[in-house]
């Protein structure tokens, strides 16, 4: 069955059926993770549907790949008309974009490089990631007791399949005890970032997120996030977070492609400022939903009109 709203998918160039979509079960990504991919989405504006920064994820697609030497036969270009081709072929106005590069079918073993590099694109409907009146109320998170992956393991500025079953244990461990959402530390103790969702948090005046070197993705709404903080003048820093910063800090907030922006409301049962969406990152949240809206002019650059 198609996810919601969904009939075709791109796959190694040509557009099919989604329920013809499938590998054979002893593809190396199977087996062994061996896959990079991208979350981006697609905004109803007052222009119509606009992918929000489809170059920027695209060329992240093909960083992630270069590192794990999979690069595809596509360029970003070739990617980027390929999903507006998939957003247009699945009639969808406002929409979720999933590009995956991934090793196929030739052979097991851990060496990949014998292995055939195919690439697709689904599209989706897909709301509000941690939920529609979490955007104001703001979500309760645990600090998990997973941590990230320690430096010179798994390079943690690739969006690699395999890096997502340490956010599955986090995530998973967060939902069992009743939390929406749990927040990874690194080796060292200071904050990461969520399961999914990178983090920010409000103290003092400033704006401070952990830098990449924390076992951070360099996540596209996060830079987004500094940007449209900056113009609306505020100090924003990229410095390591100790735990306990969490529980004193004025606001914290997740962003990402599907959490967008998220205000944590608890940690760890403590609450956070007001216990609800703080001054601040309302600010933010409207600053970015106007830019992804098409309703910020200044960064009309970040959106990819879908229909030419």
């Amino acid at each position: 069955m198609a996810f919601e709203g969904a009939s075709k998918i791109w796959m190694n160039g040509r557009l099919i059926p989604w329920d013809e979509a499938k590998i054979h079960v002893c593809s190396h990504v199977v087996h062994y993770g061996s896959a990079v991919f991208e979350g981006a989405r697609v905004y109803n504006t007052a222009k119509g549907p606009m992918a929000f920064r489809l170059r920027d994820h695209m060329q992240r697609l093909i960083d992630s790949a270069k590192i794990y030497r999979m690069v595809p036969s596509y360029s970003v270009d070739d990617l980027c008309r390929a999903a507006l081709e998939t957003v247009r072929a699945n009639d969808m106005e406002e929409c979720y974009l999933r590009p995956i590069v991934y090793r196929g079918y030739a052979q097991l073993g851990v060496n990949p490089t014998k292995c055939p590099i195919d690439t697709a694109i689904a599209v989706w409907k897909w709301g509000a990631y941690l939920g529609p009146e979490a955007l104001a109320a703001g979500v309760d998170v645990t600090v998990s007791t997973w941590t990230r992956s320690a430096p010179n393991t798994f390079p943690t500025m690739a969006k690699a399949a395999a890096n997502y079953m340490n956010s599955q244990l986090i995530n998973m461990e967060a939902k069992e005890r009743g939390f929406n959402e749990g927040i990874a530390l690194t080796p060292s103790g200071h904050v990461s970032e969520g399961s999914g969702e990178n983090i920010f948090i409000v103290w003092k005046g400033r704006i401070i997120t952990p830098p990449l070197s924390d076992s951070v993705l360099p996540g596209i709404t996060r830079d987004c996030v500094i940007t449209l903080a900056r113009e609306l003048g505020y100090t924003v820093e990229e410095q390591s977070i100790p735990r306990e910063m969490l529980y004193v800090a004025d606001e914290v907030f997740f962003t990402g492609s599907a959490a967008e922006v998220t205000p944590i409301r608890s940690v760890d049962h403590v609450q956070v400022g007001i216990g609800r969406r703080g001054p601040v990152t309302e600010k933010i949240q409207t600053a970015f939903f106007a830019a992804v809206k098409g309703e910020s002019p200044k960064h009309n650059d970040w959106l990819t009109p879908v229909r030419g």
